[in-house]
């Protein structure tokens, strides 16, 4: 069954309860709690805030022996939780139990409030059992402050590759939290394994800089003497100011240089349903990594695939342990699954945003390997009919920007995803641009019906009549009101995938569509970094390669910038990309100006010399170099990537922003 739990709300963002109650240095504190209790004659929960359901869940109170659930808000009573009916906290005088649970952090006052309700000899057990330490936290006054739950998991793998090599996992950030004022952040690792065993766990200081932050899982194998490692790394922010998100690129490398591929962030939140999983072509394998997030198993019967808009699920038959890590071959449960056609992935909250791999074969050995990860399918929308009405002050409103690569060396395919439970159909159009801004092509793909899987082929498009041979352009989804029925809900996302086209070696990447660059905003759009809408401020991090010195072996670093405006915006953009060692000083700097409604396409080592290049590299923490990119009168999109000397390999993700 899902998981009763509060992850996130778009309203109030996330909730961190289920962090602090599933938090893997919590856990084992937890189910000593609920052994001990599961001992005892009878027990009652006071549930003052609503916790109960979740922490019953995740901890299996089905063994304890409850005989009362007591609320304290009179909406709440009457209702079923944990097989009782609740009943007010005022009834608790007249009830014989060994213990009273108090489903509450910080729970001092709590358990004040009702003292003179307890009855004598009745023992008080609440959540603070379970707190983690106080070194640990970053606001020791309120323990479930979001600031104490700054928490992300990655994908980390140090494995056989099956040629005789190795695949590696690189994460890479920035300590983003100095520029809000932290001081002395620390981030504490946990190294989980495929059975959800923690492996080890450290602490790893940050500089008090804007320092970038690598994180190897070579390095790792070596620091602990192991021979190989798949699972995750659980990271946990301490110290951290102005966001409670832990972002990162994790790239995915191998020795053999044709296994180079990269992707986002995991997502904190876990989610019922996630989007945007690609069936594979008759030569390929696609693999979801299903991480587990929680510390209890996911059932077997629970995980699931669907192909979009098809009412018909398979199940996993397979349970995976807490914390555990599972390889899912969607061909095991969808066997006729074939691109373009795209994948539901029933989650029920149990982990958070995974990742998938796709495998390309040739007489039937791994050709080459890619990552990507799906996208957060939402439960909470529905179709607003206003979004087309502000048309006329909001241009073009909702947009969705992605690149086009050079031509003359890639193919760029784009496929509309649907992203929400109730999108029915997806009124869609691209529009392509070059990099000066100027239309050049458009596509309508009329209203999409939720089964309807249509990949575009920018080639197919431009037919050879208009060519981006040597520069670079982008691509622009949006809504197609003139042939919407059923409306919008400005949740607009797509798949973009690009092929090179002598190696074949293939990257992809998913996202949303927002508003950009107006003065006037549309409920919180245009997003904003920090602080309230409008956002029309850039503030973008480009992970580097760790050498960045682009010689005959080394790879390079690319990005494209795109410049998009829902309504006309200034000319052109006032960009400065600072090239910043691992200890967070400017090593080197360049200014940009790009076209509203345009793009930039570049290698670092067209904007940054060998020397400033080496410099970035080994200064500081070697290998943890970046480039922030920064714009105070526009906000931009982005996508980097690394690309081998000869274009034989290169990795693509969108960037984030701080």
């Amino acid at each position: 069954m899902a998981l009763d739990i509060n992850t996130f709300s778009n309203v109030k963002g996330g909730f961190p309860f289920f962090k602090a109650a599933g938090h893997p240095a919590a856990a084992p504190k937890a189910k000593a709690m609920v052994s001990r209790l599961a001992a005892m004659s009878s027990i009652a929960i006071y549930d003052p805030s609503g916790f109960a359901p979740a922490f019953g869940q995740i901890y299996a109170f089905d063994d304890l022996p409850i005989a009362h659930v007591f609320v304290q808000d009179l909406s709440a009573l009457g209702q079923n939780v944990l097989g009782q009916t609740t009943q007010p906290v005022t009834d608790l005088a007249a009830v014989n139990v060994s213990a009273i649970l108090v489903m509450a952090f910080d729970a001092v006052k709590t358990v004040q409030d009702i003292a003179h309700l307890i009855p004598d000899g009745t023992e008080v057990v609440t959540l603070d059992e379970i707190r983690l330490p106080d070194d640990r936290l970053t606001n020791k006054r309120r323990y479930l402050d979001p600031l104490n739950f700054a928490t992300n998991f990655a994908f980390l793998r140090d494995a056989p590759d099956g040629r005789g090599g190795k695949l590696h996992t690189r994460i890479a950030t920035a300590n983003y939290w100095h520029r809000y004022g932290a001081t002395n952040v620390t981030l504490w690792l946990s190294l989980i394994d495929t059975r959800g065993e923690i492996i080890s766990q450290w602490d790893m200081a940050l500089p008090d800089s804007p320092g970038g932050i690598t994180i190897d899982s070579s390095d790792i194998c070596a620091r602990f003497g192991l021979e190989e490692i798949t699972g995750q790394l659980f990271v946990h922010a301490i110290g951290v100011k102005g966001h409670d998100i832990v972002k990162y690129a994790l790239d995915t490398y191998g020795d053999d240089p044709r296994d180079l591929s990269c992707t986002h962030d995991a997502n904190a939140w876990p989610a019922d349903f996630y989007g945007g999983l690609p069936a594979p072509k008759t030569d390929e394998r696609v693999v979801l990594w299903i991480q587990n997030s929680h510390p209890c198993p996911i059932p077997a019967g629970i995980v699931g695939l669907n192909l979009m808009g098809s009412d018909k699920t398979a199940w996993l038959d397979t349970s995976i342990p807490p914390f555990g890590t599972y390889a899912l071959d969607a061909s095991n449960l969808l066997p006729d699954a074939a691109w373009p056609e795209q994948i539901e992935v029933h989650a029920g909250k149990h982990f958070v945003r995974p990742r998938y791999e796709i495998e390309t074969r040739k007489a039937g050995e791994i050709s080459r390997r890619r990552t990507a990860h799906v996208n957060v399918e939402r439960v909470d929308l529905k179709p607003n009919p206003k979004i087309a009405e502000i048309g006329n002050l909001m241009g073009k409103g909702f947009l969705l920007p992605a690149p086009v690569l050079p031509r003359a060396q890639f193919r760029s395919i784009a496929l509309p995803t649907p992203m929400a439970t109730t999108q029915e159909t997806l009124p869609v159009a691209a529009l392509v641009y070059d990099r000066t801004g100027r239309e050049i092509a458009r596509h309508n793909f009329g209203e999409l019906r939720r089964h309807d899987s249509v990949a575009l082929d920018i080639d197919d498009l431009l037919n050879g009549e208009v060519t981006l041979d040597t520069e670079a352009g982008h691509m622009e989804l949006l809504y197609d009101f003139g042939v919407a029925t059923r409306g919008v809900d400005g949740w607009l996302h797509a798949l973009f995938r690009y092929e090179a086209r002598e190696s074949g070696h293939a990257a992809e990447t998913s996202f949303g569509a927002h508003i950009f660059n107006t003065a006037l905003t549309w409920q919180g759009e245009p997003q904003s970094y920090s602080g309230a809408a409008p956002g029309l401020s850039t503030r973008l991090f480009l992970r580097t390669d760790p050498s960045m010195a682009v010689g005959e072996t080394d790879n390079d670093t690319f990005c494209q910038l795109i410049y998009p405006a829902s309504t006309p915006w200034h000319a052109t953009s006032t960009t400065q990309l600072m090239l910043h060692d691992g200890s967070g000083n400017i090593v080197a700097e360049t200014n940009v100006e790009i076209a509203c409604g345009g793009s930039f396409h570049f290698h670092l080592s067209d904007l940054f010399d060998k020397a400033a290049r080496i410099e970035a590299a080994n200064a500081g923490a070697a290998g943890s170099g970046y480039v922030l990119i920064r714009d105070t009168t526009c906000r931009l999109f982005g996508y980097h990537g690394v690309i081998a000397h000869d274009g034989s390999a290169f990795s693509l993700d969108h960037m984030f922003g701080f």
